[in-house]
């Protein structure tokens, strides 16, 4: 949808970076990785995972309300509220069949269904919680945040794999530009470290088991790289349409310009050998965008540090971006948050083009001589007039923002 574009008016953060907008950018600059030993992993060949710090749901959500809401729920809803005060909207002064909430997610609520799992088999079906089904599904996810905000516009749930969040902001955008809302709350939303979950990856070979240096496991790009940690929270954007944004006299931190979307449509896991999808992603972001290459400052990549994923997507880069920008994963410090790993680096990406300082890919001692990027190693004071965020998932799935300066 050329010529389209949508304001980010407001932030919300919930992640292994900190609760909150403030402490999320000041771990990522520092940087303090967050990848440490799970004891609740314990038996699971792969013990490492990166944890929200200090996440009490009944403290920030009540503890009735919290105990019938999936883990994956209460950081929307905690990032939710962030990111509506940010953008000084009050839910009880406003059109509710205007706003929208679109999020993603690819797992739904994993520790609910093997909770509830092991009721049945020790305890009887009768012993079964019947909220089992208003808690993990993940279609519940946008649900729960329109019940909290009085959001009557579409509500809609995105589940494409590791490009979920990336994905539903997107498809935002689109919703605002074809005038279906004035507001959308877009983002996503992941609570996927539980063992069944953990052990899953592990069993395909993407996890890193270096547990003699948790700290130090998620290393992007960097040539002793050998998986990803699983991680968890949420990230969420208010998003507007800049005549609306600009009617009520908002501070507008940030643009959302292109989007892109493809498929690879050629292994359930693996990329394309040539990254055909994610350029192809890339270059419609950029056409979306009317943006040439050139124009392109930074990207905030997918980064996973796996070896291959990391290997390609540095190839495709330097296709399409031949003049080298500067390209920051910030997965070693959060590790991978499944399908809202694309909403948390959209909103750092939104950060480091309003303040322009490119934070650092964390554990980068040793670049991998494959990867032929300008790689941040530290924070970096750079105009960002237009950066991208890429997000590459299972099943060949590829999404790409381009952000622009407000």
């Amino acid at each position: 949808m050329p010529g389209a574009e949508a304001a980010v008016t407001g932030i919300g953060l919930v992640s292994p970076a900190g609760i909150g907008t403030a402490p999320n950018w000041e771990t990522l600059c520092a940087p303090k990785p967050a990848a440490a030993l799970d004891p609740e992993l314990d038996g699971v060949p792969v013990r490492l995972s990166c944890r929200v710090p200090d996440f009490d749901p009944a403290a920030l959500l009540g503890a009735r309300r919290a105990h019938r809401l999936d883990r994956c729920v209460q950081f929307a809803l905690v990032a939710a509220r962030e990111a509506l005060a940010d953008a000084g909207l009050d839910p009880a002064g406003w059109d509710g069949a205007r706003v929208g909430v679109v999020l993603g997610c690819g797992l739904g609520g994993p520790a609910t269904l093997e909770r509830e799992h092991q009721v049945l088999r020790e305890e009887g079906a009768e012993w079964v919680s019947p909220l089992l089904l208003a808690m993990h599904p993940a279609g519940m996810l946008a649900g729960q945040v329109a019940i909290e905000c009085g959001a009557r516009g579409p509500n809609l749930v995105v589940s494409t794999a590791c490009t979920s969040g990336t994905a539903a902001i997107g498809v935002a955008r689109d919703l605002l530009a074809l005038g279906r809302c004035d507001v959308v709350l877009a983002g996503g939303a992941e609570a996927p470290v539980t063992p069944l979950t953990v052990a899953g990856f592990a069993q395909m070979g993407a996890l890193s088991r270096r547990h003699h240096d948790p700290s130090g496991a998620s290393r992007p790009f960097d040539a002793d790289r050998d998986g990803f940690v699983t991680g968890e929270g949420a990230g969420l954007l208010v998003l507007e349409r800049p005549e609306h944004a600009r009617a009520r006299g908002a501070r507008v931190r940030a643009r959302i310009v292109g989007h892109g979307g493809t498929a690879d449509a050629h292994h359930i896991t693996a990329p394309h050998p040539e990254g055909r999808g994610i350029e192809a992603a890339m270059r419609a972001a950029l056409a979306d965008a009317d943006a040439s290459p050139d124009a392109v400052a930074h990207v905030n990549a997918h980064g996973t540090a796996t070896p291959l994923n990391d290997r390609t997507e540095a190839r495709v880069v330097r296709r399409v971006l031949p003049g080298g920008p500067l390209v920051t994963s910030t997965k070693g410090v959060t590790g991978h948050l499944i399908g809202a790993a694309g909403a948390v680096e959209a909103a750092y990406t939104v950060l480091t083009v309003e303040h322009g300082l490119v934070p650092p890919t964390a554990n980068l001692d040793r670049p991998d001589p494959a990867v032929d990027l300008d790689l941040a190693t530290a924070p970096t004071r750079r105009s960002v007039g237009l950066a991208l965020t890429h997000s590459i998932g299972f099943g060949g799935q590829n999404a790409v923002l381009a952000v622009a300066a407000a």
